[in-house]
């Protein structure tokens, strides 16, 4: 079969491959379109495995609540370049990725390519595809789903979808303009990067840590030595102040904590979880 431009343009439109990808497949298949498709999508699962060792620390979050609040995820993909990263076809990816997840509810990244979206296509499909147009190693890094218990879910993302939180707020509503408490909050995590919610979810090894650093610096800075573990609990108290929720200062007010602002905004609420994700972050 003669491979015209027409044929070629036709299998561009429904791959978004190359031009040349595109002839190349179309060649190889004697003009057949479904399995120009198909070579196409190996062509994807091809440069996948040849680029598996490759860095991928580009990209994007995404975050994603339902409209009543009570489901939440949180989506990390990762590219090789920025301008891969800032592509639609790589943000429609990361968006229909979110979507399955809250869809879903996967347990492992393993799962997740296994599963078919909304519109019936498998997750790993969409990726070879991807692959195959760009050239990239495409990585569906991580991802987590909150299922509201009591309260209330609420998100935000930050710096071009490089920083995203999700956290569950009790006693709090969900707001259809999006102008909520909660999303302030989740405003507060993203730029101060808390630790834990509070001082009593803090492990207690990082406490004995942090508290002999403290000893340590009072002896080195030659306080007396009946002073060194006040200076020592003075310097914990102010960790505490700065590595959990509650008792940071609100960004947006100096004059008040999270705590205090929460307590501002309804009678007993407070936040139970919240998870960051930082792009390209090393992860525990």
């Amino acid at each position: 079969m003669e491979i015209t431009s027409e044929l070629i343009k036709k299998l561009r439109e429904a791959t978004g491959a190359g031009m040349m990808d595109c002839k190349r497949a179309l060649e190889a298949t004697g003009g057949e379109m479904e399995a120009a498709v198909e070579y196409l999508r190996k062509k994807g699962a091809a440069v996948a495995q040849k680029r598996a060792d490759r860095s991928a620390k580009e990209g994007m979050i995404v975050t994603k609540v339902s409209d009543d609040g009570k489901i939440g995820v949180i989506v990390e993909i990762n590219c090789e370049t920025d301008f891969v990263g800032k592509s639609d076809d790589f943000v429609r990816f990361a968006n229909t990725v979110a979507e399955t997840v809250a869809l879903r509810k996967p347990k492992t990244r393993e799962e997740l390519g296994s599963l078919t979206t909304r519109d019936g296509k498998k997750i790993s499909d969409l990726m070879n595809d991807l692959l195959a147009k760009v050239g990239e190693k495409i990585d569906v890094r991580r991802f987590a789903v909150f299922e509201a218990s009591g309260g209330a879910i609420f998100s935000y993302t930050h710096l071009g979808s490089k920083i995203g939180v999700l956290v569950e707020c009790t006693k709090l509503e969900v707001d259809p303009a999006g102008t909520t408490v909660g999303r302030d909050v989740a405003m507060q995590i993203a730029a101060m990067n808390p630790l834990t919610v509070s001082r009593d979810q803090v492990d207690k090894e990082i406490v004995a840590r942090e508290l002999d650093i403290y000893k340590t610096q009072a002896a080195n800075e030659g306080k007396p030595a009946n002073i060194q573990e006040k200076i020592a609990q003075g310097r914990l108290e102010k960790f505490f102040q700065e590595a959990c929720l509650l008792e940071q200062i609100y960004i947006k007010d100096g004059g008040k904590t999270i705590k205090e602002y929460l307590a501002d905004a309804g009678k007993g609420a407070t936040v139970t979880r919240f998870y960051r994700f930082h792009l390209g972050e090393e992860v525990r």
